[in-house]
């Protein structure tokens, strides 16, 4: 396996930017994912490391080699299409070895990567089967495959489980973390949906309008987003937002006053330059005070009224207003609080965070995690 560097990647279609001074360093082994919404610039990024889109400016290295100039078959990648691309009148076998035969691998070395791979994704009855005769995850079983046979020092990933059901998504998530770890390859993958991001990356690099947010390690990400864009992007439900006023040392909003000298690492001086802040919760840090431990650090959002409850199994969420704004909290199946009853709910104030009204930047550290 080897290496990615991108160095101060441009793309522009014309006038129009797409990606705008990219650089990302991917090591050896790692698994990284590229994640943010559409049009975000994540698969053009994805697609100029595979050769297939030209750069406007900057450099990409492989192995510590430039590849700028080199076409795709010569940088030695494989990559996994969302559509599958498989080509239709070929057999299972023969779209996975394809890669292989073109490569001009010798016939021990293709049958016994075969063998490994149909093994692996558990294929060996679909061998002589063509892509129509399959499902959807058994197709991008084969895509992927074709991609692993291949001796490929980077395995690149377009979104590969966007077409298939929520079930099969899961099963096949579990497969690829499986597999790169596996074989340590290094890998970068592109996605839409945070929770692939979160459950498969080493290192996850959060993208918006051409523009690199936030590069870090999930939990780093989930605990201390750089800004409201990555924290609300990344966790689901979406951390809550609430505009607070600062008087003295304190945070109003509602009939709550909160004691900003209890929130982890703040800095009361740099703090006391602001009217205004937006206080940041994640539903997960909720809990019902009902069955929440003493704690010195907690602060309590009393007489809250539920305005829904989405009871998911294990978990509930709930749905209630707080600074005028609708917000969630995740508890756990010991409670059982219903719609239009009165709550109290419980934070620690060390997982909360504070952003800037105006730059929506992330003002606080968010503690340790």
């Amino acid at each position: 396996m080897s290496s990615v560097i991108l160095r101060n990647i441009n793309k522009s279609y014309g006038n129009l930017p797409i990606v705008k001074n990219l650089n990302l360093d991917v090591k050896d082994g790692e698994f990284v994912v590229l994640v943010g919404p559409s049009g975000c610039g994540k698969s053009t990024t994805l697609r100029m490391v595979a050769g297939l889109e030209d750069i406007t400016q900057g450099d990409i290295q492989i192995g510590n080699k430039t590849i700028n100039d080199l076409p795709p078959h010569k940088r030695n990648i494989a990559m996994v299409f969302q559509n599958y691309a498989l080509y239709p009148h070929m057999s299972v076998r023969e779209n996975i070895v394809f890669g292989l035969k073109k490569s001009g691998a010798d016939a021990a070395t293709i049958k016994q990567r075969l063998t490994d791979v149909s093994e692996m994704l558990k294929l060996n009855e679909y061998l002589d089967r063509k892509p129509a005769d399959l499902s959807g995850g058994q197709r991008q079983r084969v895509a992927m495959g074709r991609a692993l046979a291949r001796d490929a020092d980077v395995y690149l990933f377009d979104e590969p489980l966007s077409n298939l059901d929520a079930k099969l998504r899961h099963h096949m998530r579990t497969e690829i973390a499986r597999i790169q770890h596996q074989y340590n390859m290094t890998a970068i993958y592109v996605t839409h949906d945070q929770i692939e991001a979160m459950t498969l990356g080493d290192r996850v690099v959060v993208m918006r309008d051409g523009i690199v947010e936030q590069v870090g390690t999930p939990m780093d990400i989930y605990l201390q987003p750089t800004n409201t864009f990555v924290a609300t992007f990344i966790g689901s439900p979406a951390m809550n937002l609430i505009e607070a006023k600062l008087e003295g040392e304190e945070l109003v909003f509602d009939q709550y006053r909160i004691p900003a000298a209890k929130i982890a690492n703040v800095d009361m001086h740099s703090l006391s330059a602001h009217d205004t802040v937006l206080v940041g919760i994640r539903p997960d840090f909720f809990e019902d005070s009902a069955l929440s431990s003493p704690s010195d650090n907690l602060f309590e959002f009393n007489d809250i009224q539920v305005d829904l409850v989405e009871n998911l199994g294990f978990d509930k969420e709930i749905l209630f207003k707080l600074g005028g704004e609708d917000a969630k909290a995740r508890l756990d199946l010991r409670s059982h609080v219903k719609r239009q009853e009165h709550i109290s709910l419980s934070v620690d104030l060390n997982r909360v965070l504070l952003f800037d009204t105006s730059t929506q930047g992330m003002l606080l550290n968010a503690g340790e995690v």
